[in-house]
């Protein structure tokens, strides 16, 4: 018998922070049909002719501040754990990294397990929640790839996992370690998406037609990418042991005009600082390791508008990043697919 080939997928990275790879990593990233669901003509005129050119820079200059000798944290975060997932689970499994976006890509990596000759695939999303635009769309690549194969494996696919109770431990054990009861307040901060696309998954007609109606996760809104958010920050609050009151969720990172999800993580700061929250501790699930939208856009960002606000203190909650336990968590997952 053959190998059972893991396939761990993330978001992606610009190869280098200079401005013609920020660019490049643009393009590729949203000229995704499932990032920006919008007709392919528009789609095409915004990303390549107003947006990349004009935000390349811009980003550039972000990146700079983020990368570190070990280049971009997501990447190197993601190949540690590669590495050590693989360690873990032995020489019987072929484990590998691949980006959505960018190097190394979906398509070379699979067919590295097609010269394998893999006897069959499992592909985890490095997305705990789901969305069309990160889990979908990873997940569509690897179909497109894979069905121009002449033999296609068995090929398994992990949605979601954003209630692991693993992964819970070790974000709400990172909080452990910053003392989180000496802070006022606790946010969640998850990166947001239009909520077009939230009523393009609802199938049962209940997507924003009532107040919080994503609060609780249900039957009928249990793919629903917001309602997994406020699910996982409830599952990280329960084992803090957080009352409703003690935390709040917030969504990041809106691009454009159009409604995104909702309360947008600025607005709440707002709220908070109104009343009298000096000291706040935010978490970033939606990420499983440390990047742009968690180490610039919260821990430099948000932490300067806090200060202007007369916030005293606005610190961050590590990522998973290469944690062992974490490790252990995606091990977890992906049994019963092995």
């Amino acid at each position: 018998m053959g190998k059972v080939g893991v396939l761990l997928v993330n978001l992606g990275t610009p190869d280098d922070p200079s401005t013609g790879s920020v660019r490049r990593y643009l393009r590729q990233f949203l000229l995704d049909a499932r990032v920006i669901d919008i007709p392919k003509v528009l789609r095409e005129f915004l990303v390549r002719f107003i947006i990349a050119p004009f935000r390349a820079p811009a980003s550039a200059k972000l990146y700079k501040q983020l990368w570190t000798e070990n280049g971009s944290p997501l990447k190197y975060y993601g190949i540690q754990v590669t590495d050590m997932l693989q360690e873990k689970i032995g020489d019987d499994y072929s484990v590998k990294l691949a980006m959505r976006y960018q190097s190394p890509s979906v398509e070379s990596v699979l067919t590295q397990f097609q010269k394998e000759n893999v006897d069959r695939l499992v592909v985890f999303p490095m997305f705990p929640q789901y969305a069309s635009a990160s889990s979908g769309s990873a997940l569509q690549e690897v179909m497109d790839v894979i069905s121009r194969w002449f033999t296609i494996p068995p090929v398994s696919f992990v949605s979601s996992y954003h209630d692991q109770p693993t992964m819970i431990r070790v974000y709400a054990d990172n909080a452990r370690d910053m003392d989180y009861r000496s802070y006022d307040h606790i946010l969640f901060s998850f990166h947001g998406i239009p909520q077009r696309q939230l009523r393009k998954s609802d199938c049962h007609n209940h997507c924003l037609k009532e107040e919080n109606c994503c609060a609780t996760l249900h039957e009928k809104n249990k793919m629903c990418y917001s309602a997994q958010c406020y699910d996982t920050a409830h599952h990280i609050a329960e084992n803090l042991g957080l009352k409703r009151d003690e935390y709040s969720v917030g969504f990041q990172s809106r691009l454009g005009k159009d409604p995104w999800t909702e309360p947008f993580t600025p607005d709440v700061l707002k709220e908070l600082r109104e009343k009298n929250v000096n000291n706040l501790l935010v978490f970033s699930p939606s990420f499983v390791s440390d990047c742009l939208e968690t180490t610039i856009e919260i821990s430099d960002e948000y932490h300067e508008e806090w200060e202007e606000m007369g916030g005293h203190k606005l610190d961050l909650v590590p990522s998973l990043n290469d944690d062992p336990k974490w490790v252990d968590a995606i091990e977890e997952i992906i049994m019963p697919y092995l």
